[in-house]
């Protein structure tokens, strides 16, 4: 038997390593999520959390449409409540949309019931909106339990997380956004960054969009290829 003290000590850093993976982007350790491809590979994917938001997710579809890129936006239900049109123009420029839950709570503490309403809300919004629902999830704030995963399986979403990130929610600089990101670059990567912000509606994400507009750029003149989620799922599969 072990010691009182270490036994707590064991304990305790069981919990702090649960805690971790419960918001590591790439942590697995309750559940599979995808996260991108094997490094070195050429494609990246932008996504896109938070939206829609006006006046800045249009702003980004107009930068995306210039440079001929395709991106993958994690919608939030009650946002696209109130500005479904904007959902709408999204799928309509060939872009994908994901489930982001409808309110944008912290998942790991809620109950199953509240999971479950979560993603099924959002669902709703979507395919009221859109036409269709997504099989795409991202837990808001990242966070996860098995049982966020598990019962976001059984109504059908796939989740997904991400290995990069601009760290724009507090919407530093474009320069700032653009160097955080290709020090993470490796190749097969999701990038993550924001085109609203959960606590409301017109969140200013201006310097998200120089930011896009600028990485789209810099890493075409290198070769690389830009695609959604779904297709980097699609090229997962064709691997393995």
């Amino acid at each position: 038997m072990l010691p009182l003290a270490l036994a707590g000590a064991v304990s305790a850093a069981a919990a702090i390593t649960a805690g971790y993976q419960s918001m590591a982007p790439t942590g697995q350790w309750f559940g599979q999520t995808f996260t991108g491809l094997a490094h070195g590979a050429r494609p990246l994917a932008l996504t896109y959390d938070d939206g829609p938001n006006d006046p800045h997710t249009l702003r980004l579809l107009e930068v995306l449409a210039k440079h001929s890129v395709h991106a993958t936006f994690f919608l939030i239900g009650r946002f696209v409540r109130q500005r479904p049109e904007i959902a709408r123009e999204i799928v309509q420029a060939g872009h994908i949309v994901g489930n982001h839950t409808f309110t944008h709570p912290l998942l790991t503490f809620k109950s199953e019931a509240d999971i479950r309403h979560e993603l099924s809300q959002c669902r709703t919004a979507l395919q009221d909106a859109v036409g269709e629902p997504s099989n795409l999830f991202r837990p808001s704030f990242g966070g996860r339990r098995p049982a966020v995963l598990r019962l976001a399986r059984e109504l059908g979403l796939q989740p997904v997380m991400w290995n990069v990130t601009g760290y724009d929610w507090n919407a530093p600089p474009a320069a700032e956004i653009e160097r955080k990101i290709s020090k993470q670059i490796r190749g097969g990567d999701v990038i993550l960054l924001h085109d609203g912000g959960h606590k409301q509606m017109g969140a200013d994400r201006s310097q998200t969009v120089i930011a896009t507009d600028r990485l789209i750029a810099r890493y075409k003149s290198e070769g690389r290829e830009f695609k959604t989620i779904l297709q980097m799922m699609q090229n997962d599969s064709s691997s393995s």
